[in-house]
């Protein structure tokens, strides 16, 4: 069983010897996008990352680039594996039709990672040894297993974290339940369980508009590059930060809630992209696909396809409506009478379908029925 730990850095003055290092991490991945975009222009394909690793490793000898030694050669490979990966889903995406770009260049003080697999640290309690340098971080979880990588991350206020990826013995701490509940996503309610129970949306982002925009209108009587400048881009960073912490927080609490009464949860695969173009700031503050890859992990999870009628479809007898408009939150079906909550049919639906997909033996499947409204 692979788990991720984060542990935050301790801020000193010596998070600036890792500031380097990112940096010139970026440097590096902004010269190999360079190589990329020089072979796809004369050759129409990507570079061999062996070639390009290869390739890395004769500039390191110039006086010019004699810094790069800074970086470890575990972490530069990774940078080159990271722009494979890329550029292999953006010629996967061309031929199959799908509108992407390729990798791009990043703004060095954007650079946010570097990762170390094998070597180049030590961990010893709460102190990780990093290039001759030692740093603490707080030990908010013990580190238990074998740990495969670890990843030095910079967010945007310049704060550090160490995620460590950790392979362990599996445990069935939770008997397992064998029970399944539908989910449906909605925009005033969070989510609608199939046994009609209700999650408000927090909103994160709404609560602190109009704070946000306080700040950011301090931000632009500064003058660019000042000091004060710097400082009110801080506090508005600053902010930005606690409502994704608020938000995530939220998040890893309802899933850890769900996934310790359910085994199974049955959800729609949702177009993210049309329902952000279609209601814009709103999907972003929801951020749903943030929750369910959260859910991914935390559960068994079974994706429905989004062109089922599940909000059209009577839980009751089956009746199909022909057209159900967004403003419509109840209907009464024209077959069995039965007065339906527009996101409760969805839910009990997505329940239903669900169970009839999961194809395992000896599962304990709940009934999906309709509680009484």
């Amino acid at each position: 069983m692979i788990r991720t730990y984060k542990y935050k850095l301790y801020s000193t003055k010596r998070l600036r010897h890792l500031n380097r290092r990112v940096d010139i991490a970026g440097i590096i991945y902004n010269h190999c996008i360079a190589l990329h975009k020089r072979y796809y222009k004369l050759f129409g394909e990507s570079l061999n990352k062996f070639q390009l690793q290869k390739h890395l490793t004769k500039p390191k000898k110039l006086p010019k680039y004699e810094y790069w030694k800074i970086v470890p050669s575990q972490a530069i490979q990774e940078i080159t594996d990271r722009i494979d990966k890329a550029y292999k889903l953006f010629f996967r995406n061309q031929k199959q039709g799908i509108k992407s770009s390729p990798p791009s260049f990043k703004k060095v003080k954007k650079y946010k990672s570097i990762t170390l697999k094998q070597a180049g640290y030590k961990i010893d309690s709460n102190v990780i040894s990093l290039g001759g340098y030692k740093f603490k971080f707080w030990l908010s979880r013990p580190i238990i297993g074998k740990t495969k990588t670890i990843t030095i991350k910079r967010d945007n206020i310049g704060d550090f974290y160490i995620c460590i990826v950790l392979e362990q013995e599996e445990t069935k701490e939770n008997i397992t339940s064998g029970k399944i509940v539908g989910i449906d996503f909605g925009l005033k309610t969070f989510l609608t369980l199939s046994n009609n129970t209700k999650v408000k949306s927090p909103q994160y982002y709404l609560k602190h508009l109009n704070q946000l925009k306080k700040l950011q209108k301090r931000l632009s009587k500064k003058i660019k590059g000042s000091n004060n400048y710097k400082k009110a881009k801080r506090r508005l960073l600053k902010l930005h930060q606690k409502v994704i912490n608020a938000r995530r927080d939220f998040f890893h609490k309802l899933a850890n809630s769900l996934a310790k009464k359910y085994e199974y949860i049955a959800i729609e695969d949702l177009n993210i992209k049309a329902m952000q173009r279609l209601w814009g700031r709103k999907i972003s503050d929801l951020a749903f696909s943030e929750f369910i890859n959260i859910l991914e992990y935390k559960t068994n999870l079974i994706k429905i396809d989004r062109f089922y009628p599940s909000s059209k479809t009577c839980s009751n007898c089956g009746f199909v409506l022909e057209r159900l408009n967004l403003k419509d939150r109840a209907w009464i079906c024209s077959e069995c009478k039965t007065e339906h909550d527009r996101d409760l049919n969805a839910s009990i639906n997505i329940c239903r379908v669900g169970a009839s997909t999961l194809g395992i033996d000896g599962v304990r499947l709940a009934i999906c029925q309709q509680p009484s409204l």
